[in-house]
């Protein structure tokens, strides 16, 4: 229940933008993310700069649009992004603060899932992401159309299981989680990465989360990577 009114009456509660609204489209980007090859638990990646405050009872929006905006600038993401990636992280400091999400291991996350993205104003990708079979169906086809396979799905690349297991909608306008939405995806991965109780602060607790979310240790270091290559680039004067 203390979820439910935390979103109501935080930031992004009613986007203005009409659902239909135009895509935006992706920004050719340069950003140079050199690979590295952290040892598992070694070290973590570098946290971004901060996100805003969140204030539960009063809009937050044009804090978050200002920042994004200004992070941006230094890494390339589109701002509307940035702001689905840095409003994830203003709920989890409020609702799991012992987990200490940054926004750069999210935008780790999007680098390797999707790195050219065409988001709306509304948060919704275009076109839809559905990726390969990733595994057998779990949801008759209810998120990925496909009644004999499961398929990643949206900017983030969640499987139907994983979805149905974590997915939250994150502006509180009572529909449901939209996987193919940016501002779910990512307070879905968010809740995703803190639902083991590790602080991702510590290199311990980031790679329990990160190979939680993907087994994969290669996964997880091209993760590292690109979280702080984001992360340096957005606290550099």
């Amino acid at each position: 229940m203390l979820t439910g009114i935390v979103l109501v009456v935080t930031i992004g509660v009613r986007d203005p933008a009409p659902s239909a609204a135009p895509a935006v489209a992706p920004a050719t980007s340069s950003f140079s993310v050199p690979p590295q090859r952290p040892q598992s638990g070694g070290s973590a990646p570098r946290a971004g700069l901060a996100a805003p405050p969140d204030r539960p009872t009063e809009s937050d929006q044009a804090e978050l649009d200002a920042w994004a905006t200004r992070v941006a600038g230094k890494t390339q993401l589109s701002p509307r992004v940035l702001a689905a990636y840095g409003r994830a992280e203003m709920w989890m400091r409020r609702q799991k603060p012992a987990c200490h999400l940054s926004w750069a291991t999210l935008a780790g996350v999007g680098h390797l899932a999707t790195p050219s993205l065409a988001v709306s104003s509304s948060g919704d990708v275009t076109p839809s992401v559905v990726g390969a079979a990733a595994g057998a169906d779990t949801d008759s086809g209810a998120l990925d159309g496909d009644r004999k396979a499961d398929h990643e799905l949206g900017p983030l690349r969640f499987t139907p299981a994983t979805w149905n297991k974590y997915a939250e909608r994150a502006n509180g306008d009572g529909k449901p989680a939209n996987p193919q939405n940016i501002d779910d995806a990512a307070f879905t991965a968010a809740r995703y990465l803190c639902s083991g109780g590790d602080d991702l602060a510590t290199p311990s607790g980031w790679w329990r989360a990160m190979l939680f979310y993907n087994a994969s240790v290669d996964y997880v270091q091209s993760v590292f990577s690109s979280a702080d290559s984001y992360a340096a680039a957005s606290v550099a004067p």
